[in-house]
């Protein structure tokens, strides 16, 4: 009994030790199920690049917009929206808010929202809405400026923020000249290279004009498109008689069309703004030596209703050369119905199809660089954003078909010269359809 005893108190504490042992052993692991697999959504943008297996956030060497899982797309803008001139940034503002609602308001699965800054269509207006703009980190692009000398003033701000900038209507030449376009800098509208050498044939040809006058207000805009008509101009045989300069803000033109009249032109093209380019139309025709006998010409920079108000029927008969909306694709006729729905009225200027473009282009670069984090979080480069912008090629827009040169010209430019006429005056409404283009 006693052997039996002990023999049974050592099998009992082996079970016990064993037990024990079992006990403190790590336990088995047990297979999980995977995270279920989401499909792609359809969006109205293509997906952004898919964050991989252990992701990391990009690299830029311009700096990384981040756009958080539950945030919007910041997209800026850089228009002049009051004052006499007000018209021609309302106007692309307006053209890149229809862009946004043909999307369904969302980039990438993130909502659109869409700000910006008054730019005055002046350098000083153009310094403060930059710097403005440069100080929020939020944004993704900047669409502006209106005008030349708002870019000319503001342009490097945003560029050393980082920023890739696309403008609508910007014409002056020199922007992207090679020895002075800013880095980030691209345009969807005409370089005034070629504006100013259709301006000049329609005068050689179309008129038949041998002699003219020009004056600018010291814009970029104004002096390039001016010096750019008198090149060619005398290129095909006509005479400048005289270029004058006047100032943005003066009243009182009637001293330079005199001393214009002295020298007996037979056209004077005067490629400026609303409020001077109004005021020289109407004076014209109550100085002696010109009145009716003088051909009157502007361009785009007058193509606003608020120029006909302003001008009067002094501005009956007279030449604007500007984009040809003839030219523009079968989406334009879609674009104006959706404008007439939205705002209750035609465009009030020429640039809002060049609005339309700028942001498209935008949104394809976008889709090309943007990365998706595992939560939804879009890491945007904005050098990265910069090159896709550069690399745009044969891109289907509503003014044409878009390539970018290597110096930021992005536009397929189409110049046509319209003539105001009495409708277009009383009803304070753009012409549209053109009196003339290349090749008529």
């Amino acid at each position: 009994m006693k052997a039996f005893n002990a023999k049974y108190v050592l099998v009992l504490l082996a079970i016990v030790a064993i037990a024990a042992l079992m006990a403190c052993a790590p336990a088995a692991v047990q297979p999980t199920a995977a995270p279920p697999t989401t499909a792609a959504q359809p969006t109205a943008a293509t997906a952004a690049t898919a964050a991989p297996a252990g992701f990391q956030p990009p690299t830029d060497a311009l700096g990384v917009v981040t756009i958080g899982p539950n945030d919007p797309v910041h997209v800026g803008y850089m228009f002049v929206t009051s004052g006499a001139d007000g018209a021609l940034g309302i106007d692309s503002r307006r053209g890149v808010e229809i862009a946004i609602d043909d999307k369904g308001g969302k980039l990438l699965d993130h909502q659109v929202k869409f700000d910006g800054q008054d730019s005055g269509c002046s350098a000083e207006g153009g310094q403060a809405a930059a710097a403005k703009l440069a100080a929020d980190n939020t944004f993704t692009v900047v669409l502006g400026s209106s005008c030349s000398s708002e870019i000319r003033a503001g342009g490097p701000t945003l560029s050393k923020a980082g920023f890739t900038v696309i403008s609508p209507s910007n014409t002056a030449p020199d922007l992207t000249d090679p020895a002075k376009r800013f880095p980030g800098y691209f345009r969807t509208a005409h370089n005034d290279k070629v504006q100013g050498a259709v301006a000049a044939k329609f005068a050689l040809e179309k008129l038949g004009v041998k002699t003219a006058a020009t004056i600018h207000d010291g814009s970029p805009y104004a002096e390039g498109l001016a010096n750019a008509f008198a090149e060619n101009f005398e290129k095909g045989g006509g005479k400048i008689t005289s270029r004058e300069a006047v100032s943005p803000t003066d009243t009182d033109f009637k001293p330079v069309l005199t001393k214009i009249a002295a020298d007996k032109p037979e056209m004077i093209f005067y490629p400026i703004f609303v409020a001077a380019g109004s005021l020289i139309t109407k004076q014209a025709k109550e100085v002696p030596g010109l009145g009716d006998s003088v051909k009157l010409m502007a361009a785009d920079g007058t193509f606003s209703p608020d120029f006909y108000k302003g001008a009067g029927d002094a501005a009956v008969g007279m030449f604007q050369s500007s984009p040809d909306f003839s030219a523009f694709t079968g989406g334009y006729a879609k674009f104006l119905e959706e404008h007439q729905a939205k705002f209750g009225e035609k465009p009030v200027s020429a640039f809002h199809a060049h609005a339309y473009d700028a942001f498209n282009i935008f949104a394809a670069a976008l889709e090309k660089v943007a990365v998706k984090g595992p939560d939804g979080t879009l890491y945007i480069g904005q050098q990265a954003l910069r090159d896709a912008v550069a690399a745009t090629k044969d891109f289907p827009g509503l003014t044409g078909t878009l390539t970018c040169d290597p110096n930021g010209d992005c536009a397929d430019p189409h110049i046509a010269v319209y003539q105001v006429g009495e409708d277009n005056v009383k009803n304070a409404v753009v012409p549209s359809q053109p009196f003339w283009k290349p090749g008529q």
